[in-house]
């Protein structure tokens, strides 16, 4: 084990060298972009073994590590924002396929206008798409969460999406315990070596299906995904054991008897810590977005003396609100003693901070339901 003070975007690339990814496709895209460039280094130095190919796009970047997925090797890409939009029609397509795809993203805003402030819109528009979704709220948290994400996709058979916020967490510098191999190799075992196709029996495969197929594939795939989150779990024990550090889906922090509870994702949870210390409140911190953990949710929020939720949420759903409130409000529906929910919302990227949740809380105490951040600045 060796203690550096490393950046986010380097977390993930010790990450991705201890996990003995095969096949990284490489792209770059601020705020990730040393992500790769850190990869790059390593791959000169002789330090990572693997295949590092750089592509022209994000779509291809995904591309090529939906085909080193198919033939059987451990693969990799990163990307954010816009980066992660053009994907798209692929993320979807990589989870159909079941390839257990590992690709983390620097959360940054959507445009238009350019921003690249860490808005979370960019990883919450792809909810629907079929992947495993992981939220960190620190750089120590992200190098562990990555190599978490290997053994949970090659567990269920689904790709993992790792998220953390741009700038806030991947450039930040801090103190980061990274495993030797020996550690790393203990927790995740080489990909193994069998293909996925035997080049001498060629199949087509994924070619056209009819509706029944097609929905009993969903089926099967939509258990895989609900199964992620016990996986998961038994992931994060086994790596608590070995190294002392776990991150389980959802987190409760602070006072036992808060009658007011924050909820939220990513490094905003930090700041929130902080500013509960010796307070009255607590926060619970929701780490595995999807499967999204509604049974944890539901019993750390359905305590008698909870009487109000606070979602802060630094995204929106036109029109709705916060993604992360809405689906925490869903999650606590039909609960008998269900608390008064109120969203903080930063959208736009903006930073959450402690005189910004003393104004947040005296506008939930006088009955706001939606508070935006930008009207309280």
């Amino acid at each position: 084990m060796t203690k550096k003070i490393i950046t986010g975007n380097e977390a993930v690339a010790h990450a991705v060298r201890l996990s003995r990814t095969q096949v990284i496709s490489a792209y770059p895209i601020t705020p990730q972009t040393t992500v790769m460039e850190t990869l790059a280094r390593m791959w000169a130095a002789g330090d990572y073994g693997g295949e590092y190919v750089t592509v022209e796009s994000e779509n291809s970047a995904l591309a090529y590590c939906i085909g080193a997925a198919y033939a059987g090797a451990r693969a990799f890409t990163a990307t954010s924002a816009h980066g992660l939009a053009y994907m798209h029609e692929l993320i979807h397509w990589a989870a159909g396929a079941r390839l257990p795809i590992v690709m983390t993203n620097a959360n940054r805003a959507m445009g238009a206008p350019w921003c690249i402030e860490p808005d979370q819109l960019d990883t919450l528009s792809q909810r629907d798409t079929g992947w495993i979704q992981l939220y960190c709220a620190d750089v120590q948290e992200i190098l562990d969460t990555v190599l978490l994400a290997f053994g949970l996709a090659e567990k269920v058979r689904l790709p993992v999406l790792v998220s953390y916020d741009g700038f806030y967490l991947s450039h930040t510098y801090e103190a980061v315990e990274i495993p030797d191999q020996k550690t790393a190799d203990s927790f995740l075992p080489a990909a193994p070596q069998q293909p996925a196709f035997d080049v001498e029996a060629p199949e087509n495969r994924h070619g056209l299906v009819n509706s029944e197929q097609m929905a009993k594939l969903m089926k099967a795939r939509f258990a895989a995904t609900a199964a992620a989150g016990p996986e998961y779990a038994a992931l994060n024990d086994g790596y608590l054991r070995l190294t002392g550090r776990g991150y389980p889906a959802v987190e409760y922090t602070g006072n036992s008897e808060a009658k007011t509870v924050f909820v939220t994702a990513g490094s905003m949870a930090q700041t929130i810590k902080s500013f509960i210390s010796g307070r009255d409140e607590a926060l619970v911190r929701i780490k595995q977005f999807r499967p999204f953990p509604v049974a944890e949710l539901r019993y750390f929020l359905s305590q008698p003396q909870i009487q109000q939720v606070i979602i802060v949420d630094r995204n929106a759903s036109m029109g709705v609100g916060g993604i992360f409130a809405q689906e925490v409000r869903s999650a606590l529906y039909g609960l008998e003693q269900m608390p008064q929910t109120a969203e903080f919302n930063l959208a736009g990227g903006l930073d959450l901070t402690p005189k910004l949740l003393e104004k947040c809380l005296d506008a939930a105490g006088g009955g706001e339901k939606l508070i935006w951040a930008v009207n309280l600045l």
